[in-house]
Order: structure tokens, then sequence, then C-alpha cells
């Protein structure tokens, strides 16, 4: 092939598909699945990012198969040409037909690897990169009809490497792992502030968020500490007066393991003073000491309560509110007025 507009052309094709498949393989690496789980809801291409990051091997292979076969192609078509176009200007120069035609070769080589390196590979791979989602999302319908065409050559060939894989021990894996464990988040949350690339107080919040996938809300609880409640039969004058002791706004309705009510003193001020209590009234949330601070966290936002009794083993324990667990994450804004619902040491109701 000496015509230089075709092989122009064809150049440019072949390096341009080894730029597509080389973003395709560092863009479903480098995606959030998250972030494709929520643009799924209404994109297409999305849909299609997603299922082929859901078989990523076959992907990846795919993607190996299109980049080698371009590469093939270069050398088995640009390479010759511009070889057979610079062979005669070296002779041309002065030099032996060998000579030239080993400086032909030579540069004809380094100008296609050039080529294919830097615009069909680096460049593809530092945009993928840089946009994961949007070069997954825009790029992955033709791979997609790729994959489709080629599937029975593409699952052979990874079940070979596969089958390679397991013979020196190796489990091989369909997805790239995403996330990190508390432990390693707190290892580089520790390193990050010792090389001081993190805030003391960052790091201390981080940490903190950290915790709550371990700790549990029997571990904040504060056993030796009797909540603010009135007895059961109590009527609104007396939710108002613990209201104005303690200076808590949600009162508690009953004594010991019977304490099933809060009331609201924002509830009480239409209210005359000798009406029940418990009917303006709502069931308290409850927690089993076992609860994991996260859970409770979403537990308690989701059905809206700010305050909940801990039981152990059948057994009121305490009280927790949302003050409690948010001071756990952001100990330097948990103060006055937003510890509402906090225990108070024990006396009469």
């Amino acid at each position: 092939m000496s015509n230089p507009i075709v092989v122009l052309v064809v150049t440019v094709a072949l390096i341009a598909l080894s730029a597509f498949f080389v973003a395709v393989e560092f863009a479903l690496l480098a995606a959030r699945r998250h972030r494709l789980e929520d643009a799924a809801t209404t994109s297409r291409a999305a849909r299609a990012a997603l299922r082929s990051s859901s078989e990523l091997t076959v992907l990846l292979a795919g993607s190996q198969l299109g980049i080698t076969a371009c590469t093939l192609a270069l050398g088995a078509v640009t390479k010759p040409a511009v070889h057979h176009w610079l062979t005669p200007l070296f002779e041309h120069w002065g030099m032996g037909e060998l000579p030239a035609d080993v400086a032909g070769f030579v540069l004809a080589l380094i100008v296609v690897t050039f080529l294919h390196l830097v615009v069909g590979e680096m460049a593809p791979k530092s945009w993928a990169i840089a946009h994961p989602e949007t070069s997954a999302v825009l790029l992955a319908l033709p791979m997609r009809a790729f994959m489709k065409t080629t599937r029975p050559l593409l699952t052979a060939l990874n079940e070979v490497a596969n089958w390679c894989l397991r013979r020196v021990g190796v489990d091989p894996a369909g997805q790239v792992a995403s996330g990190r464990d508390p432990a390693a988040l707190r290892s580089l949350v520790e390193h990050s502030a010792s090389v001081g690339a993190l805030e003391a107080g960052e790091s201390a919040r981080l940490d903190n968020a950290l915790e709550l996938e371990s700790l549990t809300v029997g571990d904040l609880v504060h056993r030796d500490l009797r909540p603010t409640a009135v007895p059961p039969g109590s009527d609104v004058r007396a939710v108002r007066e613990a209201a104005l002791a303690s200076g808590h706004l949600r009162i508690l309705i009953g004594e010991g393991v019977t304490m099933n009510a809060v009331v609201h003193v924002r509830d009480t001020l239409m209210a005359p003073d000798d009406a029940p209590a418990q009917d303006l009234a709502r069931p308290v949330q409850e927690l089993p000491a076992g609860t994991k601070v996260f859970q409770a966290l979403n537990q308690m936002r989701e059905t809206r309560n700010h305050l909940a009794i801990v039981t152990e083993d059948g057994r009121f324990a305490g009280v927790i509110t949302l003050a409690d667990l948010l001071e756990r994450l952001f100990p330097e804004s948990a103060a006055g007025p937003a510890r509402e619902a906090a225990p108070e040491p024990a006396r009469t109701a």
C-alpha cells in the first residue's frame, strides 16, 4: 500500500481505534460504580457502562484484543509504507542501499511507535482517568456492540487466562474491588495527619466517623444517669415543670422499663394545664444496646426521632439522643441547646 492518502486515512483510523479501546479500559477501571448507578436511572449508556463493569474481565479482554489488533495493523500497514517512503529519500541523500534501508526501517519504527504510544495510548488514558464516569458512559454503547460481536472469542480468551491464573494459585476476579475497610482508612488518615497533609481537627473528625463502624449505642449511653421523665398519668403542667427544671424539650412519660412515650414541650403550649400528657405523646423509639451507631443514626433520621431508649437484655439501660450521636462526629458543635434531650443526674422527676 503506497498511496499516501490511503495510508494516512488507515493510520488515523487505527490510532483512533486504539485510543478508543485504551480509553474504555481505563475509564471502567477508574469509574466509581455508585456514580454510574446514579446516572443509570436516566441514561441507557450509563446502564451499558454498568453492565460492562459487571463483566470487567471480558471487557478488558476486548480492549486488549482491540489494542493488539490496531498495533499489528499499524505494523503491517503504516510502518512498511513509511519505510518505503524514507528509504529512497536516504538513498537520494547519498546513503548506500543497505544503510538507507536500515535507517528507513528504524525511523519508520520510531514514527509509528511514537504515534501509537502518545496519541493512541497515553493521551486517551489520561483523558479517561481525568473523566472516568464521563468517558465510561460516552464509550459504553460502541464497546458493548464490539463485545457482542466478539463475545465468543473474548470468553474463550478469558477462560484460558483464568485457567492459567488458577494453575499458579490466583483466584480470578470479574470486578475491581471497590472501597477500603475501616482499618485501612484509619491508617490512611493517620499517615495523612503525620505528614501534614491533613489538619489535626479534620483527622480527629475522620477518626470519629470511622469509629461509628464498630461503635454501638450501648457504648455511648450514660448508664449512671436518669433521663428527664414524668410519671404515668401526669398532666401537661408536670411536663412543663420538668422541661423548665431540666432545660430539655422532649420529656419521657413513665418509669423504668415502662418509659414508652415521649412528649415535646412545643405540643403542650396550647393545651390546658390539667390535660393528660399521654394524649400529646408519641411512642418512643427503642434501640437495643448492640445497635451500631451508624445504624442508629440512620433509623433516627428515617423515623424523625431525636430521642431513643436504649435497652439491654430487655432492661432499660438509658437514653440516647441524636445530639449524642452527632457529638461523636462533631464534638466541637455539641453544646448548649443542642443537647435538649440528654440525660441528667438522677433526681426526682
